[in-house]
Parts: structure tokens; sequence; C-alpha cells
């Protein structure tokens, strides 16, 4: 397995950065950045021309250079024996969302099929529903991450690069398949709850109506404040932790991806728990940094026989609104743990798809740091 990566900020000498990154004939090409950044890329697929590729735009670019914005993050990567399916779909509005991802199961092959790294626009979309889709329609054990795309903390327009283009309407995915593949995955928050724990009264799919009989949207309110006034963006500050009917912790986190002051509801990132419970939290950058130094740890599980590795994170866009100046800790937190050998590339997200550490089962998360870690044996010992 080979990982090539370049950081491209600046349209000159777009191709000559491109080159490396050719003359590996990558099977798979992964690109982060603005949408303008995308675009250029279109004009340079030539000499990748049996590649497949997968990208999207972002809050923040992730490389082994660490946290950038306004660049693009280009790795390409060749497998020794492992094969590369990619399928894409448009996207007809939110309620799509569940058969969206049912396509994109139905499009790969499900022979040998061992993960699927999927990526969806991050502002009209339900999450959740688009990983139910695609995960009903898949061969059982095979894992599923990536995440929803960004767009700064503006929440106007995302967009996603697949073999067709790039465009604000589209969910993509590539499905990776053989033995000889090796995935390995983590994802950890480090958010704290406050407040009570506040009962959901009404609900439908991902937009909350009522929290304790009241509008969900006047009782966040009061618990911002001053912050309110900034909403949605504000929201990615002041998460929800989603707890069940019983007052246990699910282990995922809700962000709010937009208000609607007529209705007093919120439109959160994926689904909610009908007649579960919402608890507010915020965090701290050493709570953060921590968090993903925790999730490096499930992802690093030993690999064998492998030299070389690529490291996909996807973390939110609200983790760096806290952390500020001090967002390149968690990236530099899990490079210290993968190790050199480790090609890290990723972005800032509107929501990120990984199972919990420990677990197969695919979940919608906000608020997260999310690595999934793919290398590749270089035998595979007999049974």
């Amino acid at each position: 397995m080979q990982v090539v990566q370049t950081l491209i900020r600046s349209t000159d000498g777009l191709s000559d950065a491109l080159k490396d990154l050719s003359a590996i004939q990558p099977q798979l090409v992964l690109a982060f950045g603005p949408a303008h950044w995308l675009k250029a890329l279109e004009a340079h697929r030539l000499p990748f021309a049996k590649a497949h590729w997968l990208g999207c735009t972002t809050a923040g670019e992730i490389s082994s250079q660490g946290v950038s914005d306004d660049s693009c993050s280009v790795t390409a990567i060749r497998f020794d024996q492992a094969k590369v399916h990619a399928a894409s779909t448009r996207l007809a509005g939110m309620e799509d969302s569940f058969a969206a991802g049912q396509r994109l199961a139905h499009a790969l092959p499900q022979a040998d099929l061992r993960c699927v790294m999927v990526l969806g626009q991050g502002v009209n979309i339900n999450g959740s529903a688009l990983i139910a889709g695609l995960t009903q329609g898949l061969a059982p054990g095979a894992l599923v991450t990536g995440g929803l795309a960004g767009d700064d903390a503006n929440f106007k327009q995302t967009s996603v690069l697949h073999d067709g283009g790039v465009d604000a309407e589209h969910v993509a995915c590539v499905g990776l398949y053989g033995a000889q593949l090796q995935v390995t995955h983590g994802s950890f928050g480090g958010w704290l709850p406050f407040g009570p724990a506040r009962k959901v009264t009404r609900c439908v799919s991902n937009v909350l109506f009522e929290l304790d009989g009241e509008p969900a949207l006047d009782v966040y309110k009061r618990y911002l404040g001053d912050h309110a006034k900034d909403l949605p963006a504000s929201g990615l500050l002041f998460p929800f932790l989603m707890l069940g009917r019983d007052h246990s912790e699910l282990g995922i986190i809700r962000t709010i991806l937009a208000v609607d002051a007529t209705q007093g509801s919120l439109t959160l990132a994926g689904d909610i728990e009908s007649e579960g419970y919402l608890r507010l939290m915020h965090a701290g950058t050493d709570a953060l940094v921590e968090g993903a130094e925790v999730a490096a740890t499930a992802a690093n599980e030993v690999l064998a026989d492998s030299s070389q590795s690529l490291a996909l994170l996807v973390s939110c866009v609200g983790r760096k609104l806290v952390m500020g100046g001090r967002v390149e800790e968690e990236v530099e937190a899990v490079a210290d743990v993968l190790g050199k050998a480790a090609v890290l590339t990723g972005f800032y997200s509107y929501g990120e798809i990984s199972p919990l550490s420990g677990e197969v089962a695919c979940k919608l998360h906000n608020q997260t740091m999310t690595i999934t870690r793919v290398s590749e044996a270089s035998h595979i010992a007999a049974i």
C-alpha cells in the first residue's frame, strides 16, 4: 500500500503538485477543501484516469501538516491487492436521505466488502437516515465511516466530490474490498453535560419541536443567553447529549443545523430518540484534545505486516470553534498516537459517521473526533 499526499494552497503549479500523486497510479484519491479548489481539480483528472475520487467541502482541512483553511488536501492511495468501487446518487431533499443510502448500498458489490467511506452534503440531509438506508443494504460486518460536508460555520451550501464531478446535491461513497485490508476505528467527544435532562415531548425524525412540553427553541435560548442571537452557528458550542427513556447515555451527541422561529423548533443533524431525554453539553480545549487522543488510541490497534497506513480524521466544526487557535493540538495528539507511518487526511464537518469505539454498528455523531485507519497486510496467513 502506498499513500502520497500534497497540500495545495495556490493554483500556481497545481499540475506539478499533483505529479507525485499520479506517479503511483492510485486507485483512490481523497480531496478536502473549498468548492473552488475541488472544481480546480476537475481539469487535472486525466493523469488519474484509473482512480476513483471522493471528497467534500469543509470547515477546515486536516492533513499530515496539521489543520488549514482555504487549502486543498489531496491524498492518493494505491493498494497492493485491495479493490475499490465507487457509487454516488443525487439527494432529492432531506426526506430522500434513507432512500439515497439504499441506492448507494445497491450500487456497491457486496462480496469481500470490508469498509465503506461515505460523504454527504451537510445542510439538507438527515445523516441518521442516510446511514440507516446504507447499512440496511450492505453485507453484515462491513464497516461504515465518513462524514457530512462543511461550509466553515455558515451552514449555507456544501458540496461533494465524486467520480461525476462536484455538486451540492449528491452523496457518494467508496467501498474497499479484500481480506488483506486491515481497518480499525475510534471515536470520542470530550464534551461535558450540564443542567437537567429535558424530556423529548414532540419530535419528527431529526426535527425537535418540544422539550418538557415547551417549544424546544424557547428552552434552548434560555440556556444560551447572549449566545442565542448567533444561532444556528452558536449551537455548535452547546450540543445535546442523547439519553434513552431510562436516562441511560446512548453515546451520541447531536448538534443543531437550523432553527425555525415560527414553529419554535430545532433541526438536528440526525434523528432524535423519541420519548428519550436531551441534556446540554459544553467543553474546553483540554477535554477535546484528550477526547481526540482516546479516539486515536482506539484506532491504533496493532496492524500486522503494515508499513504505511491511511488515517481518515473527521472532526466536528464545533470542536474547531471551541479550540480556536489551539485546534492543531487535537490533530497533533492523533499523530503522536498513530505514529509517522500513518498519513493523516480529513476535514472539519457538520456530522461524523462511525461506529462507537469497540462496536460495528454505524452511527451519526456530532461534536466528536472520528478516526478510521486503513492498512494492507503484505501477506495473509494460512487458515
